[in-house]
This record gives structure tokens, sequence and C-alpha cells, in this order.
């Protein structure tokens, strides 16, 4: 804001903190993997500072205010539909939708069930399945069923379509991608709302060449060190508990001809996240636009 110009009362005003970065998303061994999901060079996460408290019931003000601070316009990040090129917001932007994204979850225990309902085995591989398809996914295993509706789900009788690890196929997890899978019900509709799952979810389904793991600690691993890195938390000075401060919110923003962002293109594994830190006053953006990684 330039020096003397009127301030509205009650209004957000945001500076971008480039010197904040993420190592969850820059450590050889996670480059490495976003290679092989084909995330890498798609996915990005930025930090912006905010100069007021902010109050969850004004969520939809914050957002709007984002998007119109002349901080951000020229420094948030998204991906070009049409040159997959990382470029800022160039349209003004006239509503936005900002859904509560629940995060109460402190431990990756979370997800020992996949081992208690025999998804994975005790030494970490996946459990194989008859090979089948979930629009736009297709299955080979039993941790890739669920989020479509049943009605898609149809069977590949040639086991041919079955890819290795290191393959080009996008083979996806029963327990995500299929409703009327016998599977589908150990995660409640309450579990799969969490941003701990919602981040293991997009991390399992990948990118358009997504190359699936066989083995379930590298998607448990990455999901943990992003969540680490951009989920804040303290300890509770009465309880001496640790516990979330981060408000979390999954955004759409749309300009005078449509959606402008994340994307033109609506893609459940085209999303952004904001994770906002009330007590340093801090919004992290977690952003994915689905199409083919960086393949080198």
């Amino acid at each position: 804001m330039a020096a003397g110009e009127p301030r509205d009362s009650g209004s957000y005003y945001f500076r971008f903190l480039p010197q904040r970065t993420f190592q969850c998303l820059s450590t050889q061994e996670t480059t490495s993997r976003l290679r092989q999901w084909s995330m890498l060079g798609r996915v990005a996460a930025q930090a912006f500072g905010f100069d007021q408290t902010f109050q969850a019931y004004r969520k939809d003000d914050f957002v709007m205010a984002f998007f119109k601070d002349p901080n951000v316009i020229p420094n948030l990040k998204l991906l070009s539909d049409s040159s997959g090129q990382w470029i800022t917001l160039g349209s003004e932007v006239k509503k936005i939708e900002a859904t509560n994204v629940p995060c109460t979850q402190l431990s990756m225990s979370f997800f020992h069930r996949l081992y208690d309902e025999d998804i994975v085995r005790d030494d970490g591989h996946i459990i194989k399945c008859l090979d089948s398809f979930c629009d736009p996914f297709p299955i080979s295993d039993e941790l890739r069923k669920a989020a479509h509706k049943s009605g898609s789900l149809t069977t590949l009788h040639t086991s041919s379509l079955r890819a290795p690890c290191g393959s080009t196929r996008g083979d996806q997890p029963q327990v995500l991608l299929v409703e009327d899978s016998e599977k589908y019900e150990i995660f409640s509709q309450a579990d799969r709302e969490e941003f701990l799952f919602c981040l293991f979810k997009h991390l399992c389904l990948g990118g358009a060449l997504c190359q699936y793991e066989d083995v379930l600690n590298p998607y448990l691993e990455t999901t943990k060190l992003i969540y680490k890195d951009l989920v804040s938390v303290r300890k509770n000075p009465q309880t001496k508990k640790i516990q979330i401060t981060s408000s979390i919110f999954k955004v759409t923003a749309y300009d005078s001809a449509g959606m402008c962002y994340p994307s033109t293109k609506s893609h459940e594994q085209t999303f952004s996240y904001f994770l906002v830190d009330p007590i340093r006053r801090h919004v992290h953006v977690l952003y994915h636009c689905y199409g083919v990684g960086e393949m080198s």
C-alpha cells in the first residue's frame, strides 16, 4: 500500500515472502518421487504474510482480498493451460470459492488401517488386484479404489495392461477411487475430508503420466514431509499438548469469463490449498495443475 493511501477498515493487506522456502518439495528424494509421479514442475508452494487478525468466519473476505492485493497479483504462481509455463494471474477475480478442509491429524498412524485391512502387506508392498478402470484412472491394486462414483468402474480383461513400477501408467488406489470397493469404508467420509488424507490421495493419483509405486512408504514419507512443512502447530500452554493452528481452505477463483484459478480447466488433481497460520499471520499456498510433469 502506497504511503498516504487510505486504508479500508477491516481490509486485509498481504506481502509476498520469497525468503520462505519449502524444503519438502526441493529435496533430492522428493523431486525424484515427484518426477516419477508426473508432478515435478507442476506443483509449488508459496508464502505470503498478512497484516490483521485472521477471523475464520471472514474467510471469503480474506481470500477475495488476497486475490485483489497488489502484492499478490504479480507473485502468485499458476500454470498456463496453453503454454504449460508458470505465469501470474492476469485477470481480475470477480468471485471466489473457499471450502473448509478439516485438519486435525497429528500422526501418520492415521494410515495404519491400510496394513490392518490387508491392503498393504507387512513388508510395505501394496496388494495387487484384477485390472479395472475408474475414469480417468486405471486401477491395478487394492490401495487404488474410491472417490469416483461406482458406476464409472469397468473391468479390464487384458492383464498386460498392468504396468510395473517405472512404467507410464497412472494406475490408482482402490481405497481412493471406487466407492463400491469392499475396502472403501475403512476411511469414513470425515476421514476423507481431512487435509492429511487429501494430500496423500493427491500424491497417489499424481499427474498425467504417473508411474505408480509398488510399496506404500514413498507416498507416506512424502505426505508427512509436505504436511509438516505446511501445517502450523503449537504447544497448548495449559495442556502441554501439540495442537494444529492452521485453518485450511481449498480455493477456486473466477473472472468475468469463468474459472481462472487454479486453472481454467477443472480436474480433481488440479488444486490450490490455502493454509492460514493466524498466529504468525502467514498463508501458505499449495498448488498443483494436472498434466505431464518434468521427465528429466
